[in-house]
This record gives C-alpha cells, structure tokens and sequence, in this order.
C-alpha cells in the first residue's frame, strides 16, 4: 500500500467529476451541541461507548411506499425523491440511531452513466446523498438525544452490478484495477462533508485491499465492514479467503477507525467481530442483516430471519462500538438495539 491516489487539498474547493482531487477530511465543520460543546469525532466518540448505527436503508424506503426496482436502488431517489431519503433517516434517528449511513451504497459514476447521467451530475448527485443525510441529522438535533454522525457508504464494485455478486466477490479483477474503479467515486465521497466513510458489505480481499490504498495517507476517517461467512469453523469471505487476514491488513492504517463485518447472519456476527478486533487492533463494528437470503434474479429477501436485538450483548463483549443493522433491518430493530445498549 503506497501512495494514495486520494489526495489532500488545500480547502473545499477542486474539479468537479470523476478526477477531483479532496481535501483531507476530519468530516464535516465541527457544530455545537447544545451547552455540551464541540461535538466528538466518531472514533473518540466508540472510544468511550458503543455508538448506534442505522438499519436498512432501502428497507425503509420500500416502506414507505417508494419503488426502489431499478438497478439503482435508493439512489434513485437522490434525483427522484430526495426529501423520502431525507424522511427514511430521520425515522431512524427517531428510532434511537446515531448515524446516518448515506444512499449512495449503489451510486457510481457507471451506474449513473447506464442510464445517461453524465459525470458531473454523477458527483453532484453522490454528494447530495451526504447532504441529504446531514440535512436529517441537523434537524434531529433539537431532540437533546446527544450528537449524531454522517456516513458516507461506499459499497463494493458488485453492488453496482446489481446481480448479487456483492455476495460472491467473484468480479475476475485484480486490485490495481478496482483501485482505479473505486477512485473517483471515493474522492467525491470523501470531499462531501461526511464524518466518515462507511465502506461496507465488501466481499473480497482484492477489493478490500484496493479500498485500503486508496484511503491510506488521506486523513479520512473510515470504517472497513467485510460481509463474509463461517464454514467448518473458519471465518472467510463471501470469495471463500480466510477473513482474519483481510481484518489484519486494516491494522496500520490510520484512517481507519473501527472494522467488523456486515450484511451477514447475525448469530454469527460476534465471532467474526470478535476476530476483527482480534487481528486489526482497532473497535469493531457489525451491522448484520435480517439474516434471510438474497435472491438476485427475482430481486427478493427468502427465508426466514434471525435478526434480534437480543444478540446485542453479545456483539458488545466481542469489541464492537459501532453496532446497527444493515438489510431488513427496521427503525423497530434500532430502537431495541438502542435500548439495550442504554440499559
């Protein structure tokens, strides 16, 4: 892992578009919140007590009446719809979550060009997805219910194929070339304003890797989720590669403020976390989804959950501070979560 490709900027201003350049970001200016002050960093904030995440974004909105049925999923509604995206948020700070995990899970600058959205609406459209999320945030902030962070989500490189091969990682590229693929879709994120990346459900080492030089030597705080599984007692990822190895290449990178898993079972979520914190040295975080499987083709959730909140002790003793729900998990789940945890 040498040079980063994101690089530091002398202030806000850059390119628009794919080849921007972004400034190092401690997130976004810090506010004060009401006579506590400066409001905390995300990393000093899990350093002192678990910090509640969000559940599934896309699970909301589908609830709330919106058709997330192109490829696009919620990101579709950055152009569409953004006040239902703004709306989908404040349900779950509502619900107890202290972060708001951004649309743009599925956004790129090829997803967007698929359907004839040049580069630089691309960009726009992937910083609203932060702004959007702060907008939530700032007008939940007079609950007195204590200070709340933004995340930016950067998914993996099988999300935008929209073929469920987020959960295999078997794309056939190697890390140079999901380097250069992840690049310009990072500097945007990481120039838009967020706490912190959220970069999540990844399914390979490759691409773990890859994501990993990008963000090292940038000063952007990140937290790095793999979705992986065990079999015959051995924790790997959804490629099949041994997990700790993946957690152990997070352990010098600054940037990173916490590594864990998401978007897998949760009854085995606190082993894998546990080895997280285990081989990176750093908190854990864990966002496990309801626990049913995803059918690609017909573009449906099958079988029966296991999500519960009262795994949550669980993930505590294991290391975890950032603990939420990723995919079926509801603005109900989070407050339970919440609930347990402010016991």
């Amino acid at each position: 892992m040498r040079r980063p490709a994101i690089r530091r900027s002398g202030g806000r201003d850059g390119i628009a578009g794919p080849t921007r350049s972004v400034r190092a970001a401690e997130g976004p200016e810090h506010h004060t919140w009401h006579s506590e002050g400066v409001t905390p960093t995300l990393a000093e904030a899990i350093s002192r007590s678990p910090v509640v995440l969000d559940g599934g974004l896309a699970t909301r909105l589908e609830a709330r009446g919106n058709d997330l049925s192109s490829a696009l999923w919620s990101a579709r509604l950055l152009a569409d719809d953004p006040d239902e995206i703004v709306a989908a948020h404040a349900d779950f700070f509502a619900a107890g979550a202290q972060v708001a995990t951004s649309a743009s899970y599925q956004a790129s600058f090829d997803g967007f060009g698929a359907l004839g959205i040049g580069g630089d609406e691309a960009a726009e459209l992937m910083r609203r997805s932060v702004v959007l999320a702060a907008r939530a945030r700032d007008e939940a902030a007079s609950d007195d219910a204590g200070p709340r962070w933004v995340a930016a989500s950067v998914g993996p490189y099988g999300a935008v194929l929209a073929d469920g091969s987020e959960y295999r990682g078997d794309y056939g590229m190697g890390v140079a070339e999901l380097r250069a693929w992840h690049r310009p879709r990072l500097a945007v994120l990481a120039d838009a304003g967020a706490d912190v990346l959220a970069v999540e459900t990844i399914p390979c080492t490759a691409e773990a890797e890859a994501l990993l030089a990008e963000i090292e030597g940038t000063g952007v705080p990140a937290w790095l989720s793999l979705t992986g599984t065990v079999r015959d007692g051995v924790a790997l990822t959804r490629a099949g590669e041994p997990l700790a190895d993946v957690f152990a290449m997070a352990a010098d990178v600054a940037e990173i403020i916490a590594v864990g898993v998401n978007c897998c079972d949760a009854t085995g979520a606190a082993a894998l976390v546990s080895l997280a914190v285990a081989r990176s040295g750093k908190p854990g975080v864990v966002y496990p989804n309801s626990g049913e499987g995803w059918d690609a083709e017909r573009r449906r959730w099958t079988g029966p959950g296991t999500f519960s909140p009262e795994l949550v002790g669980a993930w505590d003793d294991a290391g975890a501070a950032l603990i939420g729900g990723c995919c079926r998990v509801t603005p109900e789940a989070i407050a339970a979560i919440r609930a347990r945890l402010d016991r």
